[in-house]
């Protein structure tokens, strides 16, 4: 597959908090040389031809991408349901006699260039499909399978509980054996350390979130360290659920939360740390509208796990600004820690691989840039410290030892066509927009 030509933010800080841009020139697919599969038009506009000048260096954007392939990743933010592979999805459907059409699951797994999101995916896998503990065994088992192929080697991922118990009927406990069990299975099978995070369903009530963390606390296992909390945030701010989280933190457990990712107040973001008291922070973009609320996070090492291909910003930011406007691309520059993960990989049609690509190729980090990215997922990892001292110094040397030559990441940086003339605004502020929205 080759992109159509696409606008990607590349050239040099001019010191001053903006990037001058560079010459224009087109984008390929970026699984030349490789089997990474990469989303069809996640990034910014198809440009006009008359704007782009210069044929772009694939082959460079090609070594950086086997590069990122190959480099150790932790997952810290991916979604059970959201990695369904389709055939999976048609095979529950069919079970079932097929609740959900063919036609349905297609459009499931069809990302415009303005994505309507994957929340709908989600309410009907528990709706309609999930109906046996072994659905959900089945289901981790071929995530962590898949993530396997692109080096991810620790991985933690959210599962909401109250969906399954309330309406597929499959009671916590049987729910989260099946899990921790696919855990092992692929521990086994393909090498790589899983972790769950039953995650609050926010769209259900504050005493629905508080059930669902005696749940946890009820049926402790080493392969669940903490919790979350996700769904539609727009109307359903992360004070509802402090008494779920307070029951979260007296018990041991660690803890994130979506929140700023619909363009919702940067107080959302404020609250999550200070009054639920999380870890770190899942999404979190509107931060950068608070530049003294942007250093207080700096300054206390928060770890924000964002995803390029957030739907949100897709859909309200101008194609030819996505690149350039995203809040990702700003908050390094405010200091903040980020580390960047799939979400929805199969939904969003995104491999790690490829989100990883896209904070080089969309975002113009370079070689430091990603290598403290590795950095921050693993200081943001549910594991212990000696793990994390092991892994930080084998990754790292690994890392080093296999990087591409500086010259790769510029002109991979370079390899999508950049719209004509101008600076980037030295802001992105996020608004939200009106109604449910999904990520």
């Amino acid at each position: 597959m080759v992109h159509p030509r696409v606008a990607v933010p590349v050239g040099h800080d001019t010191g001053d908090g903006r990037r001058q841009r560079s010459p224009s020139v087109s984008a390929t697919d970026l699984s030349s040389g490789s089997t990474d599969p990469t989303p069809e038009a996640p990034i910014a506009a198809r440009a006009e031809d008359d704007v782009v000048a210069s044929v772009a260096p694939t082959e460079a954007l090609a070594a950086l991408t086997r590069f990122l392939r190959r480099l150790p990743k932790a997952e810290l933010h991916c979604h059970l349901f959201g990695s369904v592979r389709r055939e999976t999805l048609e095979d529950l459907s069919r079970r079932a006699g097929w609740p959900v059409g063919r036609d349905e699951i297609a459009a499931f797994y069809t990302r415009g260039e303005k994505p309507v999101g994957v929340l709908r995916v989600l309410r009907a896998l528990d709706r309609d499909l999930i109906r046996e503990a072994d659905d959900l065994h089945r289901l981790t088992v071929e995530y962590l399978a898949d993530a396997a192929t692109h080096d991810v080697r620790y991985a933690e991922f959210f599962w909401n509980p109250t969906g399954t118990a309330r309406d597929s009927g499959i009671d916590y406990a049987s729910a989260q054996a099946a899990i921790v069990r696919g855990i092992a299975d692929a521990a086994r099978d393909h090498g790589i350390v899983g972790r769950l995070i039953p995650a609050i369903d926010r769209e259900a009530s504050p005493r629905a979130a508080l059930e669902m963390v005696q749940w946890v606390v009820a049926h402790r296992h080493d392969d669940v360290p903490g919790i979350g909390i996700d769904y539609r945030e727009t109307d359903r701010p992360p004070e509802l659920f402090v008494e779920a989280y307070r029951l979260a933190r007296r018990s041991g457990l660690k803890a994130t939360a979506h929140a700023g990712e619909f363009g919702t107040p940067w107080t959302n973001v404020r609250t999550a740390i200070d009054v639920l008291g999380v870890d770190r922070i899942d999404h979190g973009y509107t931060t950068v509208d608070e530049p003294a609320f942007a250093r207080h996070c700096a300054d206390a090492g928060i770890v924000f796990t964002v995803v390029p291909t957030n739907s949100y910003y897709l859909r309200t930011l101008p194609p030819e600004r996505w690149a350039l406007d995203h809040p990702i691309r700003r908050m390094p520059g405010l200091g903040l820690r980020i580390h960047p993960n799939t979400d929805d990989p199969t939904l969003h049609q995104v491999t790690p691989t490829g989100a990883w690509t896209m904070m080089v190729r969309d975002f113009g980090f370079g070689r430091d840039d990603l290598r403290s990215f590795v950095v921050n997922g693993l200081d943001a990892a549910w594991i212990d410290d000696g793990q994390r001292r092991r892994w930080r110094e084998q990754w790292l040397a690994e890392f080093d030892a296999d990087a591409p030559d500086p010259e790769i990441w510029a002109q991979a940086s370079a390899a999508g066509a950049v719209a004509a003339g101008g600076e980037v605004p030295e802001s992105a502020t996020c608004h939200p927009i009106d109604g449910p929205r999904s990520s």
